[in-house]
C-alpha cells in the first residue's frame, strides 16, 4: 500500500521559518517602498506592504508549514512583524537618502 507523505515542520524549525520569512519580506516591502519612491502618506505603500503579508502564506505551505493550524495569535504575528520590519526599513531609506 502507496501512502504519500507531506512533510511538515514543526517546534523550533517552523518558528524559525515564520520569524525569518516575516524579516525578509518585511524588509523586501521596505525597500520596494522606497525604490518606488512611493510618499509616505501613499495608499500604494500600504499596497505594498499588504502584498508582502499575503504572499508569505503560500509560501509557507510550499515549504511545509501547516497554515491550517494558525490561530489569529499566528495571524497577527506574521502581519504585525512584517509591518515592523516594512516601517523601519523605509524610515531607515527615507532619512539616509541622498537630497
Amino acid at each position: 500500500m502507496a501512502t504519500e507523505t507531506t512533510r511538515q515542520l514543526t517546534g523550533h524549525l517552523k518558528s524559525v521559518v515564520v520569524t525569518g520569512l516575516t524579516t525578509v519580506l518585511g524588509m523586501g516591502a521596505g525597500i520596494a517602498s522606497s525604490v518606488l519612491e512611493l510618499d509616505p502618506s501613499s495608499r500604494t505603500a500600504l499596497g505594498v506592504l499588504a502584498a508582502a503579508i499575503l504572499v508569505q502564506f503560500p509560501i509557507l505551505q510550499v515549504v511545509g508549514v501547516d497554515i491550517d493550524e494558525f490561530s489569529t495569535k499566528d495571524y497577527l504575528y506574521i502581519g504585525f512583524m512584517t509591518f515592523s520590519l516594512w516601517f523601519v526599513t523605509w524610515s531607515i531609506l527615507l532619512t539616509t537618502a541622498p537630497a
